[in-house]
């Protein structure tokens, strides 16, 4: 061992139990920093919930970082990433957790050696929940008894060195607390260049001892089980740590971010505020409708928000979209009684009748509706139109809001056709189209209703 300085505070008091296998953990985490001459500016311990997460007190001169109950390896990733990607990558990440952090944090583990972070995790594996009152965990061995199994464990316990080797984890071993290549065990996961684990076989003297029959050779005896066993420091490691890869892979080849911000170049006669409803089926651009028209009043220099809404399922069932345009800021954007509303589908007229659109609907509301839908009652004026026929169904609710805007002098077209323009290029003509084929319909029931 090199006698380096060490990183524990001097003379610290441990504050674990007498006999308790922490104190083996700690004292050779720390010999191992020695060993590798580690510079304490650029290492991090990361620390659990749990007895074993007390040792943040003990260390004087590494960065610690205490975090939440099975979450540390989550942390330690972010950390771990922020400096390989933003910084010069050269701080080492240690997480110490035990069992019962391991069991409730496992996913965090699992997709920390997916990636191939450069982070060790250090498992102190004493078989329960030491600070909680002995209760067994996920790695609690069979018959083991604990306050909840006070008959012994009836449930097979992980094996997080399998589990972390099978997500590609190059370094993977399993020791005794008091195996005397412990420190070097730890000094070699550390300098190991991606993800390592360290599964670290312990006593707990206050829970596990006196209701169990396990002692030191126990423990031993676990470690060498046939089916407890792992290969242990490979030479031939062949994965590339994350954020080298990620650097060499994404931010290599990385294009610029396109400008995607609207500028004003037209106005907009609006004073005060519109509300929008859009409704149709999913996959028929009903939200791209609303979209669309959001980055015409914006364009026109009003402000501009959009909701969206849909099943889970996503591809199939309704779409809805609610947009508000104010020529003032937007200080609320629920919709108490819309402007107008577009219903391109049954699916769309279903949800709208369902949620209330309708009958929120006043004389002033607007209902542009798709001519074969059924009879619905509302107080609004209702224009009925071929939209599926004349437009597709996929055109049909970016059509009818154009057409509206064009009617009602709204925003200039222009604003609404170079939305579309810039999403479809050439095939703003087929809209064009459209808009001309509707407006005689709204027109139409407008000049009845005067």
């Amino acid at each position: 061992m090199n006698t380096s300085t060490s990183f524990l505070k001097e003379n610290a008091s441990f504050p674990f139990c007498k006999g308790c296998g922490h104190h083996h953990y700690v004292n050779h985490l720390n010999e191992a920093f020695m060993e590798l001459k580690l510079d304490p500016a650029k290492t991090c311990i990361v620390s659990d919930i749990g007895c074993i997460g007390i040792l943040d007190s003990l260390f004087t001169t590494p960065h610690t970082f205490h975090t939440t109950h099975g979450r540390s390896t989550a942390f330690a990733t972010g950390v771990e990433l922020a400096d390989g990607i933003l910084n010069d990558s050269k701080l080492k990440s240690v997480v110490v957790i035990g069992d019962g952090g391991a069991t409730i944090g496992l996913l965090h583990i699992v997709n920390a050696a997916l990636m191939n972070v450069d982070v060790t995790v250090l498992v102190a594996n004493n078989m329960l929940y030491g600070m909680t009152g002995g209760q067994n965990s996920g790695f609690s061995p069979l018959d083991f008894i604990t306050p909840t199994t006070p008959e012994g464990n009836i449930v097979p316990p992980m094996d997080i060195c399998s589990i972390v080797k099978s997500c590609g984890a190059e370094y993977v071993s399993r020791v005794s607390a008091t195996d005397k290549n412990l420190s070097s065990i730890i000094a070699a996961a550390i300098n190991h260049p991606g993800f390592a684990l360290v599964e670290i076989m312990e006593l707990c003297t206050e829970f596990a001892v006196g209701k169990n029959t396990i002692t030191g050779k126990t423990l031993q005896g676990m470690v060498d089980e046939k089916n407890h066993s792992v290969d242990v420091l490979q030479d031939g490691f062949k994965r590339t740590e994350f954020t080298e890869l990620y650097k060499s892979k994404i931010l290599s080849g990385k294009k610029p971010p396109k400008d995607d911000s609207v500028q004003q170049k037209y106005s907009s006669s609006l004073r005060g505020k519109q509300q929008w409803v859009l409704a149709g089926t999913a996959g028929e651009k009903v939200q791209l409708a609303s979209y669309l028209l959001m980055r015409a009043a914006i364009s026109c220099g009003l402000h501009a928000t959009q909701k969206n809404d849909n099943p889970v399922t996503q591809g199939s069932g309704f779409s809805l979209s609610e947009i508000c345009i104010s020529s003032g800021t937007i200080h609320y954007t629920g919709i108490d009684v819309p402007s107008v509303v577009v219903i391109a589908s049954a699916d769309g007229l279903k949800e709208v009748t369902a949620n209330g659109t309708l009958k929120r609907c006043t004389s002033s509301s607007v209902i542009i509706a798709e001519e074969t839908l059924p009879e619905f009652s509302t107080d609004g004026t209702a224009i009925r139109i071929p939209l599926r026929s004349l437009c597709t169904p996929s055109r049909s609710a970016v059509s009818a809001v154009a057409a509206w805007i064009t009617v009602e002098k709204l925003l200039p077209v222009e604003s609404i056709t170079g939305a579309i323009r810039e999403k479809y290029g050439d095939k703003v003509s087929a809209y064009q189209s459209d808009i001309e084929k509707i407006i005689p319909f709204i027109t139409s029931v407008l000049e009845k209703r005067q």
